[in-house]
């Protein structure tokens, strides 16, 4: 089929280049000129496993494109909305003026028959109101929402194999068309008996923002154990594993730390509860106020222990901090934790060297003021601490009787629970967790 992608940073990158994959013609638009030369040159414009191999793949193919000029998508018969939907500036609530300027663009541009398919986060009637929009112009398109699941650092496999479809439709014969489009459009992972979920628009809105609270209360409700486990003196990884047994419960997202960040979870929360308050049903999401307090206050809490093990200030020390992104495999730092501590230690007086394995540039760009290295020892040499916020996989491996070596104190923070303490303090080290004996 020939396809249009409207905007092509993060969900849009992988979501155009996966459809070639799949086999279709694809048109990427995008009005940076900076991603649109990136991906026309088959470079990725950002870090995310397997993306570069799949663009310089499908590039060769000749079926993925990219281009400036959104007169590009006429002709396709299915064009995907895949622009950012970031927090208001000062507020919760969602910021859509990519989405509106997304659909004005393309609305010149649409023919009888045509299929719009929104997969960009949006507060729930957005999709109503595009689609009323929409059919101000051209009556015979149709839209559907299909959002979208992607997992940072497993995108491209979420696209290509995911655990779920879902399509909000419209009802009577131009739900049923475009039904039969999109099915076309995921002809290769419907093959595989991957499950379809087919409802209206509101509830394919609710989808994507009621999942991520789901898991943001998952993520919150362990920390907030977490802080029990410290004044109880109980062990919180213990705990996950002993309840996470309970095939009611599971054990993914039960791993105390440093908390969620991300350009997702964070700001789908608090959009979801702007959402909610515009409604009248602002009572029934009031656990995630708390969910997000939570979550904000490890960061308050790995910085306290920065200085307990300090004995009681930061300021002077040398601090190495492992890990800028939000989380591994991904070069990514919006909202980041890992980046928050070691802006907040800097501003106790604290000299901090921040490494990452992709995310440095990034980081440099958000916060420039901290001291960044490209290495490990140059980030622990002569360290009077070490602090692990993301947990990618070499960190996890470090040698702590090497590391031990070059550090002025064997001290270490585990902000993410997944060292050995055992074998850290065999080595010599001062170990904390958090939530940890």
């Amino acid at each position: 089929m020939r396809i249009s992608v409207i905007g092509c940073s993060y969900l849009g990158a992988v979501t155009s280049s996966c459809l070639a994959r799949m086999g279709h013609d694809v048109t990427g638009v995008d009005i940076a000129t900076r991603i649109v030369d990136d991906l026309s040159a088959g470079r990725a414009p950002f870090f995310e496993p397997g993306l570069q191999e799949l663009l310089s793949e499908q590039r060769e193919t000749g079926r993925l494109r990219y281009t400036t000029d959104v007169s590009a998508v006429a002709g396709s018969a299915v064009h995907f909305l895949c622009v950012g939907t970031p927090q208001r500036a000062g507020e919760n609530a969602a910021d859509l003026s990519q989405v509106d300027s997304a659909v004005e663009s393309l609305l010149p541009h649409l023919a009888p028959g045509d299929v719009v398919v929104g997969k960009s986060t949006v507060p729930v009637g957005t999709a109503a109101r595009v689609a009323a929009r929409i059919a101000e112009v051209q009556p015979e398109a149709t839209l559907v929402w299909n959002p979208e699941f992607l997992r940072e650092g497993f995108a491209v496999e979420d696209t290509l194999h995911p655990d779920r479809i879902v399509y909000g439709l419209p009802e009577g014969p131009a739900g049923e068309r475009a039904q039969a489009v999109l099915d076309e459009v995921y002809a290769a992972p419907l093959a595989e008996g991957v499950p379809l979920v087919v409802s209206d628009y509101a509830t394919a809105e609710l989808v994507k923002v009621a999942a991520n609270s789901f898991l943001a209360t998952k993520i919150s409700f362990i920390n907030a154990m977490a802080e029990l486990c410290e004044v109880a003196g109980a062990d919180v990884t213990a705990l996950a594993d002993a309840i996470g047994h309970d095939d009611r419960i599971g054990r993914k997202f039960l791993n105390a730390g440093l908390g969620f960040g991300g350009g997702c979870l964070p700001k789908d929360i608090r959009a979801f509860m702007a959402r909610a308050g515009e409604l009248g049903a602002d009572q029934a999401l009031t656990f995630l106020r708390e969910v997000d307090t939570i979550n904000l206050r490890r960061r308050d809490r790995v910085v306290e222990i920065a200085r307990q093990v300090l004995d009681g200030t930061v300021t002077g020390r040398r601090i190495a901090v492992l890990g800028a992104a939000f989380k591994p495999n991904s070069d990514d730092v919006r909202d980041s934790p890992a980046l928050d501590v070691a802006a907040r230690l800097h501003v106790h007086g604290a000299e901090v060297r921040v490494t990452d394995p992709h995310a440095i540039d990034n980081a440099r760009r958000v916060n420039p003021d901290l001291t960044y290295v490209t290495t490990t020892d140059e980030a622990v040499d002569g360290a009077d601490l070490v602090l692990l916020l993301t947990e990618w996989r070499e960190y996890v491996a470090l040698d702590p009787a090497a590391l031990a070596k070059q550090v002025r104190n064997a001290v270490v923070v585990d902000g993410r629970n997944v060292l050995d303490p055992q074998a850290w303090r065999d080595a010599g080290w001062t170990y904390r967790g958090l939530g940890r004996p």
